[in-house]
């Protein structure tokens, strides 16, 4: 295992900057996520780190010791793609053993190895089989099992479940949980959904057009994102946004105007109903009901705005009339209109 120090790295092609000033350490053991749009660093800031990539500018240490110098294969990093990438030509257990055979491992070593993996990833009976005989979810499993039989020093994935339909996603992302618990490996993760970001990572950085917009545990972005993009990017649906003006009386720091704030909502956190007794509630035209199950996701046309809320399955507006979007007030978000920045 091995910390991960980001020291100021910029990476530009040609008059293209990728990634800008990136400032941040993963602590060793950590299972650390970047997040963000297509386009915003990510896969590159992964490149950086196993060495397919060198920065333009900045330092990158593990354990406080420069790597910018070292050959990929010299960092003892180990890299689970997108593409599985596995070997047509090999049996299950050839593929998974591949990176021992290619450090000159006894082969009684290399089937032990192969053999604790694959038990641990639940395939021992896949092992003589090729690629072309596995299902998406099995596939992953290889390639998964061919990085963790090195026992690397950091586990780099690259959006490794985009490939898989949404029950195997689920299901790969609790055993990507059950395996960095078991072997502990530093653990650096890319994608552009949230909501893996949520559920797997001790932290998470947002990254939006190369740089940094917030990093912190995924529950300190949900509920405390530190601007509009932070805001907009976690949680799904995302939140709603509405230009406000406040009133005098209320403390804002002394370079906000009372007009130039915009007031964020999360979804969960707006009521609809067909009729409210809250005086607080806000009239809006239905345009669209999507029932998730337990809950409906209304969404709504408020003074030109669209907004969505939360409905019960028992009392869905009808899309067209008028509905009630009430919103609970202690849960409201204050950005600066101008900056984006939260106020409060």
């Amino acid at each position: 295992m091995a910390a991960i120090e980001f020291d100021g790295v910029s990476k530009r092609f040609g008059q293209v900057t990728v990634l800008e000033d990136l400032r941040l350490t993963i602590e060793e053991g950590e299972f650390f996520t970047f997040v963000g749009p297509s386009g915003c660093g990510k896969s590159t800031t992964l490149s950086l780190i196993a060495g397919l990539e060198r920065p333009t500018s900045g330092r990158i240490r593990f354990d406080g010791e420069p790597v910018d110098h070292l050959a990929p294969r010299d960092r003892d990093v180990a890299m689970v793609f997108q593409s599985y990438a596995l070997y047509p030509h090999m049996s299950v257990a050839e593929n998974i053993g591949f990176p021992l055979k290619l450090r000159g491992a006894a082969p009684r070593e290399i089937d032990d190895a192969v053999a604790e993996v694959a038990r641990r990833l639940g395939i021992e009976t896949l092992l003589a089989r090729r690629p072309r005989e596995l299902s998406g979810g099995q596939r992953q499993r290889v390639a998964l099992g061919r990085a963790l039989v090195r026992r690397p020093r950091v586990f780099l994935l690259d959006e490794p479940l985009s490939n898989l339909d949404a029950r195997l996603r689920l299901e790969m992302r609790a055993e990507l949980k059950r395996l960095h618990g078991e072997y502990g490996i530093t653990t650096v993760y890319v994608t552009h959904d949230q909501e893996e970001a949520m559920a797997l990572s001790d932290r998470v950085a947002v990254l939006n057009a190369g740089r940094v917009e917030q990093c912190g545990p995924p529950l300190e972005l949900y509920h405390a994102p530190a601007n509009t993009f932070v805001a907009g990017f976690v949680g799904s649906p995302p939140m709603n946004f509405l230009d406000a003006r406040l009133v005098p009386d209320l403390e804002l720091p002394r370079d906000v105007a009372l007009d130039e704030v915009v007031v964020g909502v999360r979804p969960t956190d707006v009521r609809v109903t067909e009729a409210s007794d809250d005086p607080r509630a806000l009239d809006a035209r239905v345009l669209l009901a999507e029932p998730t199950g337990d809950d409906v996701w209304v969404v709504g046309l408020l003074e030109g705005e669209r907004i969505v809320g939360r409905a019960l399955p028992s009392a869905v507006p009808v899309p067209g009339g008028i509905a009630r979007f009430a919103f609970a007030r202690e849960r409201l978000h204050l950005f600066d209109r101008a900056s984006g920045r939260r106020i409060a």
